[in-house]
């Protein structure tokens, strides 16, 4: 069989609908993958909450947007014997351990000097088995790696070389759903994305996911984190700040190609109000040029 062809993607997870925030970072990742020749991909990331029909509500905003994407989409809880296929050898090569603490637990936890706050302070790293057992009794384990290491670098085109810390994440969770951390890792191995573009916010994670693909004997994704959309008062843009979705925004009279146009104004692609398609941005799309400030979005009224 053929390995895939790279690609890159884009992977929201499908509890409610997407805003202008999410659909701008979708068109960026289309544009970058466009740009390095790559393919398409989209993939829900459904292992959380999901609403029903969310999905099929995202993908018809993204197509009305001009996206178009490789099939078939990928569904992450279709996925499931993959996920524990990758546990269950990294188990058996020792790289692995249960964990039975609570959030609250690691967060009141004495942590290591410079350790980032939060930063899981290994209280089950070393648990004997008859320790192991006496906490099994109590609740289930989580499992988590034995990362072996404190940090981990990875390239972002936007960022350049960006070191951040690496500690002891958990792979499954102890209600036996596979963690975010392990399914982005496994899936983009699996599919051939090679290229990861998404909002700066998630940043942090990616010298966790980079190591863990480089022990999996995967070469880590070439990485653009892009600057986000916020609201007004500067926080993170959320569903709550108002007409922020296709749907809501139809409903003031901005249709999917005003908002299209919008985007591309926010960042430094087009004139305000100037009309545009994805064809058109492709074209005029340098990534090196990308504006690197986030786009403060003020909802109609």
């Amino acid at each position: 069989m053929l390995p895939p062809s790279p690609a890159g993607r884009f992977a929201p997870s499908p509890s409610g609908d997407l805003h202008i925030g999410n659909l701008r970072t979708a068109v960026l990742a289309w544009l970058f993958a466009h740009a390095t020749g790559r393919g398409f991909a989209i993939r829900m990331e459904d292992l959380d909450r999901v609403r029903p029909g969310s999905d099929v509500r995202q993908l018809r905003d993204l197509a009305a947007l001009g996206l178009s994407w490789d099939e078939p989409v990928v569904y992450q809880s279709q996925r499931l014997e993959e996920y524990r296929a990758v546990v269950d050898e990294l188990v058996a090569a020792g790289r692995t351990f249960e964990c039975y603490c609570t959030r609250r637990e690691i967060l009141e936890a004495p942590s290591a000097p410079h350790a980032p706050q939060g930063a899981y302070p290994g209280t089950c790293r070393d648990l004997s088995e008859a320790q192991r057992a006496q906490r099994r009794s109590e609740r289930p384990a989580a499992i988590r790696l034995r990362a072996e290491v404190s940090s981990f670098t990875v390239h972002d085109l936007l960022y350049g070389e960006f070191t951040g810390d690496v500690d002891d994440f958990v792979l499954v969770r102890n209600d036996g759903t596979p963690a975010y951390n392990l399914a982005v890792v496994v899936d983009d191995a699996a599919t051939g994305v090679d290229q990861v573009v998404r909002g700066d916010d998630l940043l942090s994670s990616a010298p966790r996911q980079a190591f863990l693909a480089t022990l999996l004997g995967h070469r880590p994704p070439e990485y653009a984190h892009v600057p986000m959309v916020l609201n007004r008062s500067g926080a993170r843009l959320a569903k709550r700040n108002g007409a922020v979705t296709l749907t809501d925004l139809a409903g003031h009279g901005v249709d999917a190609a005003s908002a299209l146009s919008m985007m591309a104004e926010s960042l430094g692609l087009a004139a305000a109000g100037e009309p545009v398609t994805l064809s058109v941005l492709a074209e005029r799309f340098d990534p090196s040029t990308l504006v690197r400030t986030p786009w403060v979005f003020v909802p109609p009224e």
